[in-house]
């Protein structure tokens, strides 16, 4: 079975995060359960939008 994955990052194999402006669509992920869009310039995250600056508590 060929399963395509799209994505900027893969984090263990399995989670995949598309990185970009907070214009980017969810069309990239689509088929993809365990994948998160990472978007620049939002305050609040919705589902599977995680805004960017979050991720700046993890260093």
């Amino acid at each position: 079975m060929f399963i395509r994955l799209f994505g900027d990052s893969m984090v263990n194999d399995k989670s995949i995060f598309e990185i970009g402006g907070k214009n980017k669509k969810q069309s990239l992920i689509k088929d993809t359960k365990t994948a998160f869009i990472v978007k620049d310039n939002i305050k609040l995250g919705v589902n599977n939008i995680i805004p960017l600056w979050l991720f700046g508590f993890l260093y």
